[in-house]
């Protein structure tokens, strides 16, 4: 959700419940302040039947009116005092009388040693129409209040966050391999300016530990190759001489083994920084088919010594613009990890299309982790041949195309699937 939508949520729901809340504290305000003044108009016309008795010793006459009913009952046991009350009165000649609310006083009175009972009762009516009127044109104020302020939040918000929108564009068009620094501007807004500055900061010191560590790796496969070279030949030089003794032949052949462990280790890595740093360009017209078949032919040896069934579906010609170095890789990687790990008498099957390539092997021990698969120095098992280097490659040369990888285990089969339909 975004922060505006919540905003404008949290903001409308309080101010209902701070509305509707005042609403009903007005609403009973008003109820009380409009019954007072009744009752002071009902007290007002008890003064003046006791004023008249007063001078007069006999009750006035009644003048009844719409809205005002005096009655006179001659009791023996007239009440204490006066009594107060609201009630709702039926027309008795009309059976469809839904009632009307009055407001009605009654109290004791004494004229020549007789007792009475005075009942003034006066319509609550008028009032209550009055307070029905006050209460809908206070909802409908209401209610215009929180549509306006919902529109204004939008419009005043949205013009707000644009500064903060604009960052965020900015910062997602930002890539660090095309050397141009963020450079986002000082904002009026406090919060957004120093939301700049430090990614502004932040991207500065990015840029330098990127070309520290650039360099860093550049220097260190330059400087790594000669040292590694002479091992190799030295190593070399004394496996040739007769005049060594079995054991040492073996330590040799170990240090052999593990020096072009190493280099192609140390390749690799070289590699996959120079994908990072997008120093290739996929402008080139690659023909698959092509180092597919030259590559399945460089392995048949192989094949036939592991006894291995491939089967090789793949159209008469797929062209693809890519990097012709990289699609050679991309290729040897998957079919030399199916060759390795496909056991002696399996099956391979690959196919070759315009949409996809794909390669799919017999599996010896099951399924393979599907999330770890293409990180790098996986190795499933207790594999420990390999430098666990060739499907991350693969991965990341897909990525820097726009090319999906995939992995399924199906039917007792590994399947690896390059899409070639660009992201």
């Amino acid at each position: 959700m975004k922060l505006l939508a919540k905003y404008n949520r949290i903001n409308i729901s309080v101010s209902i419940i701070i509305f509707l809340l005042a609403g009903l504290a007005f609403y009973f305000t008003l109820s009380f302040i409009i019954i007072n003044e009744l009752d002071d108009s009902l007290s007002s016309e008890q003064q003046e039947i006791e004023k008249y008795t007063s001078m007069h010793h006999q009750l006035p006459e009644i003048q009844n009116t719409k809205e005002q009913q005096i009655t006179y009952d001659s009791v023996s046991l007239p009440p204490v005092k006066e009594q107060w009350q609201s009630k709702l009165s039926f027309d008795n000649k009309n059976a469809d009388d839904d009632g009307e609310q009055i407001r009605q006083l009654t109290f004791p009175l004494s004229i020549n040693n007789r007792k009475y009972a005075i009942t003034v009762t006066k319509s609550q009516k008028e009032t209550e129409d009055l307070i029905q009127l006050i209460i809908i044109i206070t909802l409908s104020i209401i209610a215009l209040m929180l549509l306006l302020n919902y529109l204004i939040n939008i419009k005043i918000l949205n013009r707000l966050w644009n500064p903060f929108y604009e960052t965020i564009d900015r910062v997602k068009e930002y890539n660090i391999t095309n050397r141009l620094q963020l450079d986002l501007k000082r904002q009026n807004i406090d919060e957004f300016s120093l939301l700049n500055a430090s990614l502004n900061d932040m991207t500065s010191r990015i840029n330098k530990e990127y070309d520290s560590l650039k360099q860093f790796t550049e220097n260190a496969s330059h400087e790594m190759q000669t040292p590694l070279a002479v091992i190799r030949t030295k190593t070399e030089t004394l496996l040739q001489t007769n005049e060594i003794s079995e054991t040492a032949l073996l330590q040799l052949q170990a240090i052999e083994d593990a020096t072009q462990k190493l280099a192609k280790l140390h390749q690799s890595l070289l590699l996959l920084t120079k994908i990072e740093n997008q120093q290739f360009e996929f402008a080139e017209t690659v023909n698959f088919k092509e180092i597919l078949d030259r590559r399945i032919s460089e392995r048949n040896e192989i094949i036939m010594a592991k006894n291995l069934s491939l089967i090789c579906k793949e159209e008469n010609e797929v062209v693809v613009k890519f990097h012709y170095h990289l699609a050679e890789i991309m290729i040897t990687n998957l079919i030399n990890n199916a060759i390795r790990f496909t056991p002696n008498g399996g099956n391979i099957e690959i196919t070759l299309n315009n949409e996809s390539f794909a390669v799919s092997n017999t599996g010896a021990n099951g399924s393979l982790d599907e999330k770890q698969i293409f990180q790098r120095f996986y190795k499933p098992g207790n594999e420990k041949e390999g430098t666990g280097l060739g499907l991350a490659i693969v991965n990341e040369i897909c990525h820097l195309a726009g090319f999906t990888a995939s992995y399924h285990f199906i039917e007792n089969k590994h399947i690896f699937n390059i899409n070639f339909n660009r992201q």
